[in-house]
């Protein structure tokens, strides 16, 4: 990777931060994500499905609770971008079998947005076993079908364009946060870029410069009234919330995003993990994962009106607002043994307290406009009191599963 880097540099002159993330990371031969499997204890990191099966037990609460509150649709696609393991979307499913009287006759579809090889097939086997397969052209958009246990189809996609159109619950969990982001600086000459280079003392290290002069990113990225000195952009997460706006503008639904951010607040941000340590981002490239926070006031602004924005809250927030105290005290009534119920406080506390996941990560929602009217009471679900209010903003208490 750093060969083909710093001969990309020599051709061409320095490179910007996001063309440097998109080459280490989706790189289609020597891309951190295309080679590697870099999640869990060995990897290079661990995410919340990976921690306890209630994180995606309550996000499945959510969506059921999201299908309920458009009048329950007869075709459901759940759709995730950057499924990871399949961990999430399986402790999604279990949900969804749960509460199967609730979800009555409805069509249900996995559709997964994964641009790893690796990972893609290590997600077919824990969703489908034996039951998946390869298409036989490499230029397909659905590079990978199969079917879970309970009959339930799945699809795999290198793009949600690709993704067919239809009623559909999006969930994002840190997926945007690997997205490439532009850097930017503001000078006494105005706003310049941040690039990546080759250090003249140090032919075989890479080193950060700016621009003498403006760029095109600088100069249509950056905000007006920006009152940062230091920009982190993700032009791409842009690109992605219009097409998840458009989406359920025409065909109805939801997208929950659910990562490391901030409200437009924060600066320098661009790090890397590697064996769960931080590692200089620049350090041997492809041997580690980059991340930068995602700013959710631009996937805001990006999103348009044409959708309702709700959020960003804290993961403390939703998770409880979903009700995970009292998902906790089922489990720890069921449970006797001395070791699992040690695991169970141990994830809860990693997943809820303060100075670990719980204020670090956060939770934001593109909902259709419809959800924020009086919702409609559907005919053949019994409800409590009424349709359940948009989350993650208020909690849920409508639906409960053993």
């Amino acid at each position: 990777m750093l060969r083909h880097l710093t001969s990309k540099i020599k051709a061409t002159g320095p490179i910007p931060v996001a063309e440097y993330m998109r080459e280490v990371l989706t790189n289609p031969v020597t891309g951190y994500y295309v080679r590697n499997n870099m999640l869990g204890p060995e990897g290079d990191f661990i995410t919340s499905p990976e921690i306890s099966q209630i994180f995606g037990e309550l996000l499945g609460v959510w969506i059921v609770s999201e299908w309920m509150g458009a009048g329950g649709p007869r075709q459901l696609q759940l759709v995730e971008l950057g499924p990871g393991k399949g961990s999430l979307a399986s402790d999604v499913l279990r949900v969804f079998g749960q509460l199967r009287s609730m979800l009555g006759q409805v069509s249900v579809s996995l559709h997964l947005v994964e641009v790893s090889p690796a990972l893609s097939q290590l997600q077919a086997q824990n969703l489908t076993g034996t039951r998946s397969q390869e298409a036989e052209a490499e230029d397909e958009p659905v590079y990978r079908r199969g079917e879970t246990a309970a009959g339930l189809p799945v699809s795999w996609y290198r793009r949600l364009d690709d993704v067919p159109p239809g009623f559909s619950i999006f969930l994002a969990h840190e997926f945007f946060d690997a997205l490439p982001v532009h850097k930017f600086q503001r000078t006494e000459k105005g706003w310049r870029e941040v690039m990546v280079d080759i250090d003249p003392e140090k032919p075989d290290q890479l080193r950060f410069v700016i621009t003498p002069s403006p760029t095109l990113a600088s100069s249509t990225l950056v905000q007006a009234d920006e009152r940062r000195d230091h920009v982190e952009v993700c032009a791409e997460g842009g690109v992605i919330v219009q097409q998840l706006a458009r989406r359920i503008v025409e065909h109805g639904g939801a997208a929950l995003i659910a990562d490391y951010g901030h409200d437009g607040t924060k600066t320098d941000t661009f790090r890397g993990f590697k064996g769960h340590q931080l590692h200089h981002v620049l350090a041997s490239p492809g041997s580690a994962d980059l991340t930068a926070d995602v700013d959710f006031s631009y996937l805001r602004r990006m999103a348009g009106e044409g959708v309702a924005c709700l959020g960003p809250v804290t993961q403390r927030t939703f998770l409880k607002n979903m009700g995970i105290d009292t998902r906790m005290q089922v489990l720890l009534r069921n449970c006797s043994d001395p070791s699992t119920r040690k695991q169970l406080i141990s994830s809860y506390d990693m997943l809820t307290n303060p100075a670990k996941m719980g204020e670090r990560f956060h939770f934001f929602s593109l909902l259709h406009h419809s959800r924020l009217a009086k919702p409609k009471r559907t005919e053949g679900l019994k409800l409590e009191k009424k349709s359940p209010a948009p989350l993650p903003v208020g909690g849920f208490t409508e639906l409960s599963f053993s």
